[in-house]
């Protein structure tokens, strides 16, 4: 039995006649960049996310570099963000001219809310806390944080789709949400897109204007901006996968649970879903001692695992400049070295999963 991390041609066969109709209709329509599906996208998307505005974009980078151009970050500025994400969360800042300042993790990966005020200087800007695997920050401690010092709240909501934190959807909680829809995710196009929700409709406004060179129509540019179109066929695409992501994130939340009865909580941790949070379980990340030989094991019974991230952004050889150090972040560092990421997607087996636990109990028993 082999168990795939991931499953995207399960995936792609089980839609092929769906995704065959989708294909010719766009093809038939002539209508390749733009198009009627953007706005079907975009609408549906809302309803869904409880989002008054969204906004396709070529990638979930580009809703970040364009909530941070939006938000006025320029050089000089300071960023709060965390070390343990993938690395767009930082570069995106840093590309803007403006400095990531990071701060360390709770058990649970996400940022603590406890150690943010302390870097918090007269450059400080912004707070970007990334909701990691898919589990929603503490963000009723952070909107405190941020609104007692005046700053703008960007969500690194890239794999949260779906999540909810005390009854409200990720990307709702701060100025701007930053979504990916790269074909790893939950609701997941055949290419890279991404998508923003914003909740002020004039800056929404002004960021389609900015995804499309910075023209507010065929021959009127407002002001210099760039290309960041979500393409036609990936909006159908979206359009259609975005009404199966409830059964997806129900699928993924029961293979959970069968994690959660089956392993062996004295030896692998995992944070327990509280009673205010609901994970859309992007991806399924324990704790373990000997990771590196569990993983080695686990590839011998041909079950594929994964790694976010093995190498904390701090210490990333592009962020050398940025002067951090090796202990900087200890919670963040211990976590790299015995974090790793189980099958989760929603084609597994009851069955797969069981196996999964039994070998892993078996290691350490």
């Amino acid at each position: 039995m082999k168990i795939n991390f991931i499953n995207l041609v399960k995936q792609s066969y089980k839609e092929q006649v769906d995704l065959k109709n989708i294909f010719d209709k766009v093809i038939k329509s002539g209508s390749f960049v733009g198009g009627n599906y953007i706005e079907k996208f975009e609408k549906k998307l809302c309803k869904f996310s409880k989002a008054k505005n969204c906004i396709s974009l070529n990638s979930g980078t580009d809703a970040l570099v364009f909530s941070l151009f939006s938000a006025g970050i320029k050089k000089g500025d300071e960023v709060i963000t965390t070390p343990n994400s993938f690395i767009a969360s930082a570069a995106v800042i840093v590309h803007l001219g403006a400095k990531p300042v990071f701060v360390d993790v709770l058990e649970d990966q996400n940022i603590d809310p406890s150690k943010i005020e302390e870097k918090i200087t007269n450059k400080t800007k912004a707070i970007m806390p990334v909701h990691l695997t898919g589990r929603i920050c503490k963000m009723d401690q952070i909107i405190k944080i941020a609104n007692k010092f005046n700053l703008k709240i960007i969500e690194d909501a890239a794999q949260a789709i779906g999540s909810k934190y005390k009854g409200i959807n990720a990307g709702n909680f701060g100025d701007y949400g930053c979504f990916s829809a790269h074909p790893l995710k939950n609701l997941n196009a055949i290419g890279d897109s991404g998508y923003l929700v914003v909740k002020n409709r004039k800056i929404a406004e002004e960021i389609r204007d900015l995804r499309n060179h910075g023209m507010s129509n065929r021959n009127k540019v407002k002001r210099f901006g760039f290309v960041s179109r979500m393409d036609n066929i990936q909006a159908a695409i979206l359009n259609y996968r975005l009404g199966n992501l409830s059964t997806i994130i129900t699928a993924r939340r029961k293979n959970f649970e069968i994690y959660k009865n089956n392993l062996d909580r004295n030896i692998v941790f995992f944070p327990d879903e509280e009673l205010h949070q609901y994970n859309s379980y992007h991806t399924f990340v324990v704790q373990v001692p000997k990771r590196d030989l569990l993983k080695k094991y686990l590839k011998k019974n041909k079950i594929e695992t994964a790694i976010h991230y093995p190498i904390p952004i701090h210490l990333q050889p592009a962020a050398k400049k940025l002067g951090y150090k090796l202990g900087d972040f200890p919670i963040t560092e211990k976590q790299s070295k015995s974090i790793l990421t189980l099958p989760i997607n929603q084609f597994l087996k009851k069955k797969e999963i069981e196996f999964i636990c039994k070998k892993i109990n078996k290691f350490f028993s």
